[in-house]
């Protein structure tokens, strides 16, 4: 290796021309050792470790999937309705989050509760959510029933 000085003073290093005979010491075999697919040329083992279960086979899978994402659990208006025909919920008492899941009407692991207006609903209720549409309230007042939005 030869180490030249250029007009500026900076060092540049010639790159080691390898397999040019053994006094160079990377002659020969040029450092790549003797036979085997490692001392061959064109080949790359991306992520090989000899049989061994590779890192990323390892390790979980994540992607696009957020790891804080916060569910929102979604409710129509039409699914309240239903659930009051078939007597899961009671007019009288108010219907939130907490409810919900103690009834298994939502998923546990939600933490937000959003009342949508699709459908039409006929008994009147209060309802204590943390997000709703605008016709779902348009709806629930208009029949006389109160929504409370959480902050």
């Amino acid at each position: 290796m030869m180490i030249k000085l250029n007009n500026r003073n900076k060092i540049n290093k010639t790159k080691l021309r390898v397999g040019r005979g053994i006094g160079s010491g990377k002659g020969k075999t040029s450092g790549r050792g003797v036979k085997g697919q490692k001392s061959r040329s064109g080949v790359a083992i991306k992520s090989f470790e000899g049989g061994q279960m590779p890192l990323y086979r390892r390790l979980p899978k994540r992607g696009f999937n957020p790891v804080n994402k916060k569910t929102i659990a979604i409710l129509n208006l039409d699914k309240i309705q239903s659930y009051i025909d078939k007597k899961n919920i009671k007019t009288t008492d108010t219907l939130n989050s907490n409810l919900l899941k103690k009834l298994k009407l939502i998923d546990q692991n939600s933490i937000k509760l959003k009342i949508l207006g699709s459908g039409a609903i006929k008994d009147k209720i209060n309802i204590e959510a943390d997000l709703a549409s605008k016709s779902a309230v348009e709806k629930l007042e208009k029949i006389g029933g109160s929504i409370q939005l959480k902050k």
